[in-house]
Protein backbone atom coordinates (compact mmCIF):
# COMPACT_ATOMS: atom_id res chain seq x y z
CA UNK A 1 0.00 0.00 0.00
CA UNK A 2 1.65 3.20 -1.02
CA UNK A 3 1.65 6.71 0.52
CA UNK A 4 -1.55 7.61 -1.30
CA UNK A 5 -3.59 5.13 -0.51
CA UNK A 6 -2.38 5.13 4.10
CA UNK A 7 -3.51 8.66 3.81
CA UNK A 8 -6.74 8.24 2.07
CA UNK A 9 -7.42 5.14 4.03
CA UNK A 10 -6.55 6.99 7.71
CA UNK A 11 -8.90 10.19 6.30
CA UNK A 12 -11.67 7.70 5.57
CA UNK A 13 -11.64 6.44 8.71
CA UNK A 14 -11.39 9.59 10.77
CA UNK A 15 -14.03 11.19 8.37
CA UNK A 16 -16.79 8.68 9.30
CA UNK A 17 -15.77 8.93 12.74
CA UNK A 18 -16.18 12.53 12.92
CA UNK A 19 -19.04 13.05 10.62
CA UNK A 20 -20.75 9.97 13.07
CA UNK A 21 -20.03 12.14 15.97
CA UNK A 22 -21.16 15.54 13.96
CA UNK A 23 -24.62 14.33 13.20
CA UNK A 24 -25.20 13.21 16.79
CA UNK A 25 -24.45 16.04 18.01
CA UNK A 26 -26.46 17.81 15.75
CA UNK A 27 -29.50 15.48 16.40
CA UNK A 28 -29.21 16.40 20.07
CA UNK A 29 -29.01 20.09 19.69
CA UNK A 30 -31.92 20.25 17.58
CA UNK A 31 -33.74 17.95 19.76
CA UNK A 32 -32.75 19.96 23.00
CA UNK A 33 -33.67 23.50 20.90
CA UNK A 34 -37.88 21.87 19.67
CA UNK A 35 -37.63 20.53 23.62
CA UNK A 36 -36.49 23.97 25.31
CA UNK A 37 -38.74 25.79 22.50
CA UNK A 38 -42.36 24.11 22.70
CA UNK A 39 -42.35 21.70 26.23
CA UNK A 40 -40.54 24.16 28.35
CA UNK A 41 -41.37 27.18 26.28
CA UNK A 42 -38.17 28.45 27.72
CA UNK A 43 -36.12 28.30 24.43
CA UNK A 44 -32.28 27.67 24.81
CA UNK A 45 -29.83 30.88 23.17
CA UNK A 46 -27.45 28.76 21.82
CA UNK A 47 -28.75 25.57 20.07
CA UNK A 48 -29.54 27.22 16.92
CA UNK A 49 -25.68 28.44 16.73
CA UNK A 50 -24.48 25.01 17.66
CA UNK A 51 -26.66 23.60 14.74
CA UNK A 52 -26.13 26.28 12.30
CA UNK A 53 -22.39 25.52 12.44
CA UNK A 54 -22.82 22.00 13.04
CA UNK A 55 -24.31 22.02 9.91
CA UNK A 56 -21.53 23.73 7.73
CA UNK A 57 -19.12 21.16 9.30
CA UNK A 58 -21.02 17.83 8.35
CA UNK A 59 -22.50 19.55 4.61
CA UNK A 60 -18.22 20.67 3.93
CA UNK A 61 -17.06 17.35 4.84
CA UNK A 62 -20.01 15.16 4.17
CA UNK A 63 -19.37 16.62 0.60
CA UNK A 64 -15.58 15.10 0.53
CA UNK A 65 -16.76 11.91 1.95
CA UNK A 66 -19.60 12.04 -0.53
CA UNK A 67 -16.74 12.34 -3.40
CA UNK A 68 -14.82 9.55 -2.00
CA UNK A 69 -17.94 7.38 -2.15
CA UNK A 70 -18.90 8.30 -5.49
CA UNK A 71 -21.95 9.45 -4.07
CA UNK A 72 -22.61 12.30 -5.65
CA UNK A 73 -24.51 13.84 -8.12
CA UNK A 74 -23.12 13.46 -11.51
CA UNK A 75 -24.72 13.37 -14.84
CA UNK A 76 -22.63 10.39 -16.67
CA UNK A 77 -24.93 9.43 -19.39
CA UNK A 78 -22.92 10.70 -21.63
CA UNK A 79 -19.69 9.14 -20.73
CA UNK A 80 -21.45 5.64 -20.52
CA UNK A 81 -22.09 6.10 -24.13
CA UNK A 82 -18.00 6.89 -24.81
CA UNK A 83 -15.64 4.38 -25.11
CA UNK A 84 -13.52 3.25 -22.12
CA UNK A 85 -10.29 5.27 -23.05
CA UNK A 86 -12.49 8.03 -23.74
CA UNK A 87 -14.28 7.84 -20.67
CA UNK A 88 -11.28 6.70 -18.29
CA UNK A 89 -9.57 10.53 -20.18
CA UNK A 90 -12.93 12.28 -19.21
CA UNK A 91 -12.93 10.87 -15.54
CA UNK A 92 -9.21 12.08 -15.04
CA UNK A 93 -10.06 15.79 -16.52
CA UNK A 94 -12.98 15.97 -13.70
CA UNK A 95 -10.32 14.90 -11.25
CA UNK A 96 -8.11 17.89 -12.33
CA UNK A 97 -11.29 20.16 -12.44
CA UNK A 98 -12.01 19.00 -8.84
CA UNK A 99 -8.18 19.79 -7.67
CA UNK A 100 -8.12 23.15 -9.05
CA UNK A 101 -11.39 23.96 -7.32
CA UNK A 102 -10.57 22.67 -4.43
CA UNK A 103 -7.40 24.55 -4.50
CA UNK A 104 -8.42 27.72 -5.66
CA UNK A 105 -11.87 28.02 -3.98
CA UNK A 106 -12.20 25.87 -0.96
CA UNK A 107 -8.02 25.78 0.28
CA UNK A 108 -7.22 29.28 -1.13
CA UNK A 109 -10.21 31.37 -0.48
CA UNK A 110 -10.89 29.29 2.71
CA UNK A 111 -7.52 30.43 4.37
CA UNK A 112 -8.01 33.68 3.49
CA UNK A 113 -11.48 34.01 5.03
CA UNK A 114 -10.06 32.30 8.14
CA UNK A 115 -7.07 34.59 7.57
CA UNK A 116 -9.45 37.71 7.53
CA UNK A 117 -11.67 36.71 10.55
CA UNK A 118 -8.82 35.70 12.32
CA UNK A 119 -7.08 38.92 12.06
CA UNK A 120 -10.12 41.47 12.42
CA UNK A 121 -11.21 38.90 15.77
CA UNK A 122 -14.78 38.14 14.57
CA UNK A 123 -16.44 35.87 17.22
CA UNK A 124 -19.75 34.08 17.21
CA UNK A 125 -22.94 36.57 18.58
CA UNK A 126 -24.01 33.43 21.11
CA UNK A 127 -21.04 31.31 21.88
CA UNK A 128 -18.44 33.77 21.45
CA UNK A 129 -16.06 31.94 19.61
CA UNK A 130 -13.47 33.28 16.81
CA UNK A 131 -15.39 32.84 13.79
CA UNK A 132 -12.28 31.80 12.19
CA UNK A 133 -12.85 28.02 14.18
CA UNK A 134 -15.82 27.64 11.98
CA UNK A 135 -14.54 28.59 8.30
CA UNK A 136 -11.72 26.25 8.85
CA UNK A 137 -13.35 23.85 7.52
CA UNK A 138 -13.58 25.28 3.99
CA UNK A 139 -9.60 24.61 3.90
CA UNK A 140 -9.99 20.68 5.36
CA UNK A 141 -12.26 20.28 3.37
CA UNK A 142 -10.47 21.35 0.71
CA UNK A 143 -7.99 19.07 1.69
CA UNK A 144 -9.72 16.12 1.66
CA UNK A 145 -11.25 17.38 -1.90
CA UNK A 146 -7.86 17.41 -3.07
CA UNK A 147 -6.17 14.40 -1.64
CA UNK A 148 -9.45 12.11 -2.92
CA UNK A 149 -9.02 13.58 -6.82
CA UNK A 150 -5.59 13.12 -6.42
CA UNK A 151 -6.14 9.17 -5.48
CA UNK A 152 -8.96 8.92 -8.39
CA UNK A 153 -6.66 10.30 -11.15
CA UNK A 154 -3.65 8.09 -10.03
CA UNK A 155 -5.87 5.12 -9.81
CA UNK A 156 -8.42 5.85 -12.86
CA UNK A 157 -7.21 2.60 -14.06
CA UNK A 158 -8.38 -0.15 -11.11
CA UNK A 159 -11.35 2.69 -11.46
CA UNK A 160 -12.17 1.27 -14.86
CA UNK A 161 -11.40 -2.21 -14.43
CA UNK A 162 -13.76 -2.45 -11.20
CA UNK A 163 -16.55 -0.86 -13.07
CA UNK A 164 -16.08 -3.09 -15.79
CA UNK A 165 -16.19 -6.42 -13.40
CA UNK A 166 -19.57 -5.05 -11.74
CA UNK A 167 -21.20 -4.33 -15.13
Amino acid sequence: MNILEQAVSKSDGILRILLALMMTLLVIDVTWQVLTRFILTQPSSFTEEVARFLLIWVSLLGGAYAYREHSHLGFDLLVRKLSQQKARWVFKLCCVLVAVFAISVLIIGGLNLVYLTWLLGQQSPVLDIPMAWVYIVLPLSGLLFLLYSVFFFFNAEQQFITQECIQ
